[in-house]
């Protein structure tokens, strides 16, 4: 069955003040993290004294400068010496440069995060790696409609968190520009859905990247790929840059065929204090296979697939407007303006609760007597013969447009002559959104591929209506104030305090009727302090305390009643209230570097809590297959704890990590399952309060190293362990996990002359047969093809992970 997409509408795009650390610019062929845009976090080691230059080093196009140590919480260039220092920052720091997600080889961002961050665990989800799930500190951002959004993800300050569906497409992000990937947790400065944090991509520009660059590369499963850049500072005043990207890959399971093709660049202007940018992007991707597979089948054939077809197409255009001044010698002001068009066409082919009737030659829905209506209002006649099985394509697509301005002012005079940072801002975003959906019901053949026929499905049946055409009008308007102030108390000691004012409001206009029409409105103000106390040179606490809030979507507000469940897959049926989601987290640790004569040794361990209160989660209806609704499910609490070191020299860099993520249930509640070990009356199972919450594994474990062997060759590899976790449908915790899994990766480069690199990579080098992800199916929905067309015996329905595969390339510089 196809991952059910449920359509979330949360649009908060919000300039919010973040962290950034300053450096200079750097050539192409050694990128180097160098942050200007709001919001953002970003740290980086001390650059080493290099070796002895290799004869076949690439060659730089740019001059290095030493790199500042301060940090920027407002979208300014680096270099205006008015950054905090990185130990004021009260929260835990996570941070990805240009060469760590150059290392990866990879086209996907999300490769790098895993890689590098140590509470972020993938989970391909829709059974795409081009499309995956990202969880932190059990917080999502994931292309998949309905699942609990909690992380914001802001693109050169602009959130791109899409507008309807509040779902992140990590496929429309252009990778190759990408300068730096910061996360940023305990700071509600960045609007809603910030619940676990903040993820923020600065893109590069002419000012930070000189030079041209071209990148190929090949390998498993008819992969081809490519990437191109180039990037040039004129006359100190001026600055263009470009990227290009195109990839295709037929995948290694079947119907499973990606191409992807992204575009991004920018034009800046800098004078003295002042800087303007214009930056653009464009995407065009398709996708197919986006569906967990029954358990049973991948122990017949690990690249299979359960109800075709399953395609997504992306589809995005954006322009944005940035621009700050020095208006006095302690004040800087900063304005940004956004516009974004967002296409989506979802083709989902389903087994369907459209069946024949005991009347011969007619359509019921859901039992034999039940009439299933066309979109005319009359009962269908059955096209079929009798026996064949019926199933359905469900057919959706999204058409967003989202406006947005901001401005910001921020002062760095003293305060009773004390160290001080003041930043107020406030944003406004607006979306419009047009959702239409079809159901069409087919046959499938033993190879579960659905066939149409061309009869659609209309609203059916009393109380519960089959899912029938939708068209659905949505406008989201967002506010946000806010005001953050870091005081220096002392030179070692630094308190931060500050909270955001957020206004949300929602309209649903049903396009065919009345059922869906809406206008729902939240405020809610979101404190935050924090300090942080620098008990040594190279030892510095930090700890503090923060709100934020998410509202519900346009489609959760749209099928929220228990008695009228929606089709998750596409549909929307009423419009009844629901409660904003509060997140309260507490964050403390500790973080330090200290220089050896081996190399620099870097080092952080931290804990947090973070409590939801009302958290919103979809409930499946009972005996209705494939269709839920969505519900306030009381309190939800993510703890956990952070530990990481790494050690960076000319020659070696190694990094180790360890991540424990506790997720239960604090209320209790009762929900439709396809469980095992549900009540056979009601089919549902009971969550009580301390049941872990599935789908979020407890213990990460991160290993990686790279080693120079020659001034031109490098070798390196990484491992990644990841704990069992419940199957989605298991919140009470009565069926087995999914197992966990390690799995080992390796990569290496020779530097053949100055502008020349080849280089290649082994992923899952022992070819570990494993599953990121697992859920419940109704087994009596489909036969067992492959084993005689019995019913399935096995509950669990499954994501499964890539086999081994090898990759070859070649990198050109100019």
């Amino acid at each position: 069955m196809g991952a059910r997409r449920l359509l979330i509408v949360s649009v908060s795009t919000g300039l919010a003040s973040g962290i950034v650390l300053g450096t200079e610019a750097r050539a192409a062929q050694d990128e180097e993290t160098n942050v200007q845009n709001l919001p953002a976090i970003e740290v980086v080691a001390p650059r080493q004294a290099p070796r002895r230059a290799p004869s076949r080093a690439p060659v730089r196009s740019a001059s290095t400068a030493k790199p500042s140590n301060r940090l920027y919480v407002y979208p300014t260039s680096p270099g205006t010496g008015r950054g905090i220092e990185v130990d004021k920052v009260p929260s835990a720091i996570n941070a990805v440069d240009a060469n760590q997600i150059k290392r990866t080889g990879s086209l996907n961002v999300t490769d790098a995060l895993r890689d590098n961050i140590a509470g972020i665990n993938i989970s391909e989800v829709t059974g795409n790696p081009f499309q995956p799930d990202i969880e932190f500190r059990g917080f999502v951002a994931s292309p998949v409609t309905g699942a609990p959004q909690g992380l914001a993800i802001y693109q050169n300050g602009v959130r791109i968190n899409e507008a309807f569906s509040d779902a992140v497409n990590w496929d429309l992000i252009p990778t190759a520009a990408i300068r730096s990937v910061t996360l940023v947790t305990n700071n509600p400065a960045f609007g809603l859905n910030a619940l676990g944090g903040a993820i923020n991509l600065q893109m590069k520009d002419g000012f930070t990247y000189q030079g041209a660059e071209i990148d190929m590369m090949g390998g498993s499963f008819g992969r081809i790929q490519g990437s191109a850049q180039w990037g040039k500072q004129v006359d100190k005043n001026y600055g263009v840059y470009a990227a290009l990207e195109g990839l295709h890959d037929n995948g290694f399971r079947n119907f499973s065929q990606s191409d992807v093709r992204r575009f991004y660049g920018d034009v800046g202007y800098k004078a003295g204090d002042s800087e303007f940018h214009v930056n653009m992007g464009a995407a065009k991707n398709d996708f197919g296979a986006n569906a967990t597979v029954p358990a049973e089948l991948l122990d017949k054939y690990w690249g299979a697939t359960y109800t075709t077809p399953q395609t997504t197409s992306n589809r995005v255009g954006y322009l944005n407007l940035t621009g700050k001044a020095d208006a006095t010698p302690t004040w800087t002001l900063e304005g940004t303006a956004h516009l974004r068009r967002y296409e989506q066409k979802l083709v989902d082919g389903n087994p369907t609760n459209v069946q024949e009737c005991a009347i011969a030659g007619l359509l019921c829905f859901g039992d034999d007597t039940t009439p299933a209506n066309g979109t005319n209002g009359m009962q269908l006649a059955n096209p079929f013969a009798s026996g064949t099985i019926l199933g359905e394509i469900d057919r959706s697509s999204i058409r967003s447009t989202t406006f947005g301005v901001s401005g910001q002012a921020t002062n760095t005079g003293q305060l009773l002559s004390h160290d001080n940072r003041f930043v107020m801002g406030s944003t406004y975003d607006a979306s419009i959104t047009r959702y239409d959906a079809t159901a069409e019901i087919g046959s499938i053949a033993e190879n579960y591929v659905v066939s149409g026929s061309g009869v659609f499905l209309g609203p059916t049946g009393t109380p519960v209506p089959v899912a029938g055409p939708v068209s659905l009008r949505t406008v989201n308007q967002y506010n946000g104030l806010y005001a953050m102030d870091t005081f220096n108390v002392t030179d070692a000691f630094a308190v931060t305090g500050g909270g955001r004012f957020n206004v949300a409001r929602i309209s649903l206009q049903d396009q065919l009727g009345t059922a869906l029409n809406g206008d729902h409105s939240f405020t809610r103000f979101n404190p935050v302090i924090g300090g942080t106390y620098k008990i040594t040179p190279e030892l510095t606490a930090y700890a503090g305390y923060s709100e934020a809030n998410r509202v519900p979507t346009p489609l959760e507000l749209g099928c929220a009643d228990p008695v009228r469940p929606c089709l998750l897959a596409a549909f929307l049926v009423s419009d009844p209230p629901l409660n904003q989601v509060v997140s309260k987290t507490v964050e403390a640790g500790f973080r330090g570097t200290k220089e050896l004569n081996i190399g620099s040794l870097g080092w952080k361990v931290g804990a947090f809590r973070a409590t939801n209160y009302d958290d919103i989660a979809a409930v499946p209806a009972v005996g209705r297959t494939g269709f839920g609704y969505f519900t306030n499910v009381g309190r939800t609490r993510r703890q956990g704890l952070e530990a990481e070191v790494n050690l960076k020299s000319p020659t070696l860099q190694f990094q180790a990590s360890y991540a424990f993520v506790d997720a239960r249930y604090l209320d209790a509640f009762e929900l439709g399952s396809e469980s095992p070990f549900r009540n056979p009356v009601t089919e549902t199972i009971q969550v009580l309060p301390g049941d872990q919450i599935p789908a979020i594994p407890r213990h990460r474990v991160k290993l990686g190293i790279d080693y120079a062997v020659t001034d031109v060759w490098k070798v390196g590899g990484n491992a990644i362990f990841v704990s069992s976790q419940y199957l989605v449908g298991d919140e009470s915790n009565q069926y087995t996990k999914l197992p966990s899994y390690t799995v080992f990766n390796l990569h290496t480069s020779y530097q053949v002359t100055k502008n020349f690199q080849l280089y290649g990579r082994v992923d899952n080098v022992f070819d570990r047969r494993y599953a990121t992800y697992g859920q419940f199916f109704d087994r009596g929905a489909l036969p067992n093809f492959a084993n005689g067309g019995v019913d399935f015996s096995d509950p669990r329905s499954l994501s499964p992970a890539r086999p081994r595969a090898f990759y070859a390339g070649m990198r050109v510089t100019f």
